[in-house]
């Protein structure tokens, strides 16, 4: 019998991952073999088949073009899963490490790494196995996804953060005068540089009630 999920969450599979892309990955082969060892008496995973096509490559109608002009249909691809008595289906984006995949690059050989990655993700996801991996790589691109979204960086938060600095500096003994030299700039050139931030979020202000004639 394949052992619990808290057992297999704790199992350290960091010796058996070699780094891709910028990504922690773990050979599905050596996950098959984990998992024989560790009580499984059948496990196997294969392509689900897309019966409007015939493939493995599932993709939507509607093409999309990027701003070089490659194009793509937003490509997926799912596996069926079986250990033991547990069945699932696992799918997920046809992806070249972070990037998608676009209809220039597409090929069997990144179907087919996107396949095994979705049977070591649904693995780690069901059982545990390998999951602190997947985990890792999801609060970092939870972090890359706020460092790109503009939305999210809100100049007067970060004018409020540089005037604490000043303002924690200044409680440590040191006049505004003096910070501004450490800066090698004079403190009339520092408060401007304070005031930028209220100039840059009226602009942003009234740039958004600019209506289109």
């Amino acid at each position: 019998m394949l052992k619990s999920y808290k057992e297999l969450r704790e199992l350290d599979v960091s010796k058996w991952t070699e780094k891709r892309d910028g990504a922690d990955y773990l050979n599905w082969a050596k996950l098959v073999d984990l998992l024989y060892e560790n009580g499984a008496e059948k496990v196997y995973f294969e392509p689900v088949v897309n019966k409007k096509t015939g493939s493995s490559l599932f993709m939507t109608e509607q093409v999309f073009e990027d701003s070089k002009g490659n194009t793509n249909r937003v490509y997926e691809t799912a596996v069926k899963v079986v250990i033991d008595d547990l069945e699932f289906i696992q799918r997920g984006p046809v992806t070249n490490g972070a990037n998608p995949v676009k209809d220039n690059s597409m090929s069997q050989q990144r179907l087919w790494n996107c396949q095994t990655r979705l049977f070591v993700k649904g693995v780690a996801i069901r059982t545990g196995l390998g999951f602190n991996l997947w985990l890792k790589e999801e609060e970092q691109n939870e972090k890359d996804d706020w460092e790109l979204d503009l939305t999210k960086h809100n100049i007067m938060k970060i004018a409020e953060r540089v005037q604490e600095k000043i303002t924690s500096k200044m409680q440590q003994g040191l006049t505004f005068e003096e910070i501004a030299e450490q800066l090698n700039i004079d403190s009339d050139g520092l408060k401007a540089y304070l005031c930028y931030y209220n100039i840059l979020n009226k602009l942003e202000k009234a740039i958004d009630k600019i209506d289109k004639k």
